[in-house]
This record gives C-alpha cells, structure tokens and sequence, in this order.
C-alpha cells in the first residue's frame, strides 16, 4: 500500500527524523558531485492549481539527479481544468506514474486524490499545510544546530499554513513554539490543541520571540489573499520581523523564511540579510529534503 506525505503527521517521529538526516547526506553526497541516480524510468507527476518558483524547480530538478523524470502539468493544460474529478485523475496517473506532487488550494483535494491514489502522493502545498517546506527548515536547522528536540522557536506572523506545519513539526520533533500573531488571525485552534503544550499563542510579537532559538516568519497575505493586502498591513504592523526584534531572541537565533519575501513589510532587509539569516539555504535544501522524501516514498512501496 502507498505510502502519502499530505501533513508531517504521514510520518513517524522517528521516520521524520531520518528524512531529515537522509536530506543532509544527499546534500553532501551532490556536493562532492557523486552520481545516485536510483530511479531511472521512474517519473514524478506535478499537478499545480498555483503558482510556484522553489517547488517546481527543486522537484524537478530532484527527480533529474534521481535519474528520473518530472511531468509538469498546470490545471489550466489538463482535464482537472475541465472539470474532471481529482478521483479519476488519481486511478488514471496510477497507471502512468511512479509518484506524485499536489500544489492546490483545499486540503480536501489532496485527500481525496490519495484516497484513491495506488501511488505515493505528495502535498506541495495547501491553503492548510505546507510540509515540504517543513522539511528543508528542519533540514536547515539540523545542519547548522544538530537536533531541534527541546529548542525554543518562535513563528511571526499569520496563522496560515506554514504555522499549521510548524505546530505539527513541534509535536513531531519535540520543541516548543511560541507562536506571535495579531489577533483575529490565530492559526485553527484544533491543529493548535493537537501539539498540546508544545504551543503557546501570543498577540504580542516581542513576548513571542523573547528567548527564541529560532525566529520564522511568511508574507502576511498568502495566495490567494492579495485582496486582504492594506488590511493585513495594518493588521500586521507590529508584527515585522527587524533588528529590534531579533533582539528579544537569544544571540545566536536564527533567521528563517519560506520565500519569496517583502523586503521591509514582514522582515526587514536587514535581517533577511544579516548574519543571524540562514534563508538561501533554507531555499537550497528543498531540493535535497525532497529528494529524501520521493527516496523514503518510492522505497516505502
């Protein structure tokens, strides 16, 4: 039965962990320029309902140096465009695919495409959860901190689907995060109450990131919210991310962010800059965090 990655709950702990240090030796390994090319013949198919830069190139750049092959396909090019059910596409590309990525809008529709996938399905991203990026900011960290287990990370911002994952990281690898949000755009209160006392809400950014090993931020409007834009800029006007802030964390914190930024809306350009910002390779390591994930996936079958 296939193995899915929809949320970082699709994972053990334990698997979760190993993901993450596979990650750090496939890195070495193209480092050193030495071919692994494990899945010849094999193809990931890319399904995107939106827009993507790090997504689409690490995965199929990914699958390139796996010695495979990746299928990019948009709504607007396929039959899910045209209405065809996402339940007839999964048993179609089950036929034709080895894997598969989703980037789409409602969690629904990558559960129930794996509900009726016989191939391992992959959540590049929903207006929910944003796993994979999970896995390259974990990665990121491990490389340059060892484990995160009992690390204080604060996430900035809106409670929107980097925050969900950020609360299931926090279950999953055992540190605590506060997270610091204006009110009225908490992150859902039952993936909140899922993490237990590992999270902790505050409506003032300084009291979030005090003792921080760890700061994290996003755009305060997410795809799709571009209309909400100048209310969320006033909403969220205490809530950037600058030197001031970055202060309140401990001194040798960390600077994360999931790209692309707005350079002095949700962080200062100084920060995202600076020495404490490790965002480039936070960037760079999708590709090998998801070259980990198809391997884990692929080999799980």
């Amino acid at each position: 039965m296939a193995r899915h990655f929809l949320t970082l709950l699709d994972l053990s702990p334990t698997e979760l962990q190993a993901v993450i240090e596979r990650a750090c030796e496939l890195k070495a390994l193209q480092l050193k320029d030495e071919l692994y090319a494990p899945f010849t013949n094999k193809t990931l198919a890319m399904l995107f309902d939106k827009s993507s830069t790090r997504t689409r190139v690490s995965f199929e750049t990914g699958m390139a140096q796996f010695g495979g092959h990746a299928l990019f396909l948009s709504s607007k090019d396929t039959q899910l465009g045209r209405g065809e059910p996402v339940e007839d596409t999964a048993r179609v590309l089950s036929r034709m695919v080895d894997i598969v990525m989703i980037r789409t809008f409602e969690h629904a529709t990558v559960e129930r495409y794996a509900a009726n996938s016989d191939i391992p399905v992959i959540n590049g991203l929903t207006d929910l959860y944003h796993p994979c990026q999970l896995l390259a900011d974990m990665q990121t960290w491990y490389q340059y901190r060892g484990s995160i287990a009992g690390a204080t990370v604060t996430w900035i911002g809106d409670g929107n689907n980097m925050c969900h994952s950020y609360i299931n990281a926090a279950k999953q690898l055992g540190f605590k995060l506060n997270i610091g949000c204006p009110e009225g755009y908490s992150p859902d209160s039952a993936i909140v109450a899922s993490a237990g006392t590992q999270v902790e809400i505050f409506h003032n950014a300084e009291d979030a990131a005090r003792n921080a090993d760890l700061i994290v931020t996003d755009v305060w409007a997410s795809m799709g919210q571009e209309e909400e834009q100048k209310l969320r800029e006033k909403a969220f006007s205490k809530f950037q991310v600058n030197s001031r802030l970055m202060q309140q964390a401990n001194s040798d914190a960390l600077f994360m962010h999931c790209l692309p930024a707005h350079r002095d809306e949700e962080v200062s350009t100084e920060v995202l800059e600076g020495p404490q910002s490790v965002v480039w390779d936070e960037a760079g390591n999708r590709l090998h965090a998801q070259k980990a994930l198809i391997e884990f996936l692929l080999l799980a079958q």
